[in-house]
C-alpha cells in the first residue's frame, strides 16, 4: 500500500464511528445532488468514496430493482459503519481504491463522488481511472454537501486559489482527464460539478 493510501486510511479509520453523527443534515443534500445525475431505471453507477454510503440509498431509488450501484471504499472502518447503517442493501460495497478499480471499460453509466477529490493521490489519473470504467456520454458528479469557502472556514483555513474544486483548476483537470464539465456550482450550502465522459 503506498504512503497516500495509508493516509487516507488512517484519516477516515479514525473518524468511520462518528461519521454520520458528525453530519446528520447531510441526507436531504445527497438526494438532492443524485437526482442531478439524471439517472434511470436499470443504470449502472458507482459511489466512488463511498465512505459511510450516506449516498447508496438515494442512488438505489434512482436506478432501481434493476439497476446495479457499488460503493468503493479504500478504508475498511467506512465500509462496516456503510454495514452498521444498513446502507449494504442499497449496493455492493467494494473494499477498494478508485485509482485501481476491478471493474470493466465502460460498465458504467455514471460515477458519484462526495468529497472525492481533495482525497485523491493523482488526481488526473484517478480521474481518468474513472472515465475508463464510464461509457461514453455517461456523467460524473464531484458533489459535497457544502461549498468550497464554508468547508474552508470549518477547517478554519483561508479558501486558496490552487483548491482543485475551482473552476478554473477543475475543467482543465476533467478535461485532461477524458471528462467535459457542463456544470459548476459552488454556494455556501453544496458543491456540485458535473461532467460528461468524452469519447
Amino acid at each position: 500500500m503506498s504512503d497516500d493510501q495509508t493516509r487516507v486510511q488512517e484519516f477516515f479509520t479514525a473518524r468511520a464511528a462518528d461519521w454520520d453523527t458528525r453530519f446528520p443534515d447531510d441526507g436531504p443534500a445527497y438526494a438532492a445532488a443524485v437526482a442531478e445525475l439524471g439517472l434511470r431505471e436499470g443504470d449502472r453507477v458507482l459511489d466512488a468514496g463511498c465512505g459511510t454510503g450516506r449516498a447508496l440509498p438515494p442512488l438505489r431509488a434512482a436506478v432501481g430493482p434493476s439497476g446495479v450501484v457499488l460503493g468503493a471504499d479504500l478504508t475498511p472502518a467506512m465500509l462496516r459503519e456503510a454495514v452498521r447503517a444498513g446502507r449494504d442493501r442499497d449496493g455492493t460495497l467494494l473494499l477498494t481504491d478508485v485509482a485501481a478499480l476491478p471493474l470493466r471499460a465502460g460498465c458504467l453509466d455514471a460515477v458519484f463522488g462526495a468529497g472525492l477529490v481533495s482525497h485523491l493521490p493523482s488526481p488526473a489519473e484517478n480521474l481518468r481511472e474513472l472515465a475508463r470504467v464510464v461509457r461514453p456520454g455517461g456523467v460524473l458528479a464531484l458533489f459535497h454537501p457544502i461549498g468550497r469557502a464554508a468547508l474552508a472556514a470549518r477547517h478554519g483555513r483561508p479558501l486558496t486559489p490552487e483548491d482543485l474544486r475551482a473552476e478554473p483548476n477543475l475543467r482543465p483537470l476533467l478535461a485532461g482527464s477524458g471528462w467535459r464539465l457542463t456544470s459548476y456550482a459552488d454556494e455556501d450550502a453544496r458543491f456540485l460539478a458535473l461532467a460528461v465522459r468524452e469519447g
